[in-house]
């Protein structure tokens, strides 16, 4: 037998969720099948198997967050050797997975301390006061799931001092007002990206000093370039707005290097200067905020930038990003500008040292030269890193960045 365990497919993931099984008890499997859909903490990933068997067991079932290096389901390789398991089998092993398990017989009876369960249940049962021994498994082979713990009732607390005999109550005393109901909701727990999301940026939040460095640039001659690209390329290619910022942000990391760089703790602390200009978009995708990589963003073309781009903000959309095209970020450009917002600060995406919110490009009225005239201006903001990052350091990167933006055949140059 062998145990397959909960991978680790990203630099970040401490624990997974089996989002679904493509083989069940039963099933041959092939080097390269894939068994089994994990949601990271940044993207839903297929796991394909690394050796030939047939799968006798699902330890975690659909639905089930665990740690990475946790047994999720056992494989029979035909070698005859048991492996250890975390939890031990069923009594009455359920009928899909009778082929795979009668090699081994079942116990008479299960304690309860070794219901089939996973160890975040088990945890979670222990904190609720249940006893899993009373508690019918719904999952694989009557594994206990966490959908099972949340359908058993919670007791009221009993306050033993008010359980005292109480003297009789006054029958012209006026009665009590009820209680009101609390309002109605509907509670959506976190899946495994909402979590890390909650995790990191509470974490960025908390811990990382920052300070937001603001300033605009005058964006009608980079509407009108993108329009002339996009009208001589005739191919249904479209340079995007954001396509020329990633490029011209890239192009301000390369000038500012202190600005592209990381904070480490080790050894005192040190500033990570980055080598590669490595880009991340940041993404709303149907599970939560993503950050996919546009890699050497300073030396790709716009047009390369917008094909990659696109293919990212598709596979985000489908949740199919790979851990690589999430990795290796080393600063973040955050634009809400296609939703009408105006000016926001973003929240550091650790461990990189600052990220740029952009907004929309707004026509506003100018004084120049004592004569009123039209300017479409966008407002940028960087938030920054003040470990690593100065504010006379953030205000050259802006006004190198704005430089750019004014005159955008420096970006596509």
């Amino acid at each position: 037998m062998i145990d397959i365990l909960m991978p680790r497919l990203s630099d970040t993931m401490t624990e997974g969720a089996i989002a679904a099984w493509h083989k069940k008890p039963g099933d041959a499997v092939a080097p390269g099948d894939v068994l089994v859909e994990i949601e990271t903490d940044k993207a839903l990933m297929e796991q394909e198997a690394y050796e030939a068997g047939v799968l006798a067991e699902i330890l975690v079932a659909e639905g089930e967050n665990v740690a990475i290096g946790t047994p999720i389901a056992r494989l029979d390789d035909g070698s005859g050797e048991d492996a250890p398991v975390a939890a031990a089998a069923p009594a009455a092993p359920a009928p899909q997975a009778a082929s795979a398990s009668t090699s081994a017989p079942a116990p008479a009876s299960a304690s309860p301390d070794r219901r089939p369960a996973s160890p975040l249940v088990r945890k979670i049962a222990r904190e609720r006061g249940l006893d899993l021994a009373a508690i019918p498994g719904t999952g694989p082979g009557g594994r206990i799931v966490r959908a099972d713990l949340d359908a058993v009732p919670v007791a009221p607390a009993v306050d033993p001092v008010r359980t005292q005999e109480q003297p009789p109550a006054d029958a012209s005393a006026p009665a009590p007002a009820p209680a009101s109901a609390p309002a109605p909701a509907d509670r959506i727990p976190f899946d495994g990206i909402r979590r890390a999301i909650a995790s990191r940026l509470t974490e960025s939040a908390t811990t990382v000093p920052t300070f937001t460095v603001t300033a605009s640039a005058d964006v009608a001659g980079l509407l009108g370039l993108r329009a002339e690209l996009n009208a001589a390329a005739g191919d249904g290619t479209r340079i995007s707005v954001n396509d020329l910022l990633v490029r011209a942000v890239a192009l301000a990391l390369r000038q500012h290097p202190g600005v592209n760089a990381s904070y480490s703790a080790a050894d005192g602390g040190a500033t990570l200067l980055h080598r590669r200009v490595n880009v991340g978009i940041a993404v709303a995708s149907p599970s939560g905020l993503v950050v996919p990589v546009v890699p050497d963003a300073d030396r790709a073309s716009v047009s390369t930038i917008s094909a990659v781009a696109r293919r990212l903000v598709e596979k985000a959309a489908d949740r199919t990003l790979s851990a690589a095209e999430l990795a290796d970020g080393t600063f973040t450009v955050s634009n809400l500008g296609m939703h009408g917002v105006e000016h926001f600060t973003a929240i550091i995406n650790p461990p990189q040292g600052a990220i740029l919110a952009v907004g929309a490009a707004r026509d506003e009225l100018a004084l120049v030269d004592g004569e009123i005239v039209n300017r479409t201006r966008m407002r940028l903001t960087i938030t920054a890193d003040h470990r690593i990052i100065d504010g006379a350091l953030a205000a050259q990167f802006l006004a190198t960045l704005v430089s750019l933006l004014e005159h955008p055949l420096r970006v596509i140059a």
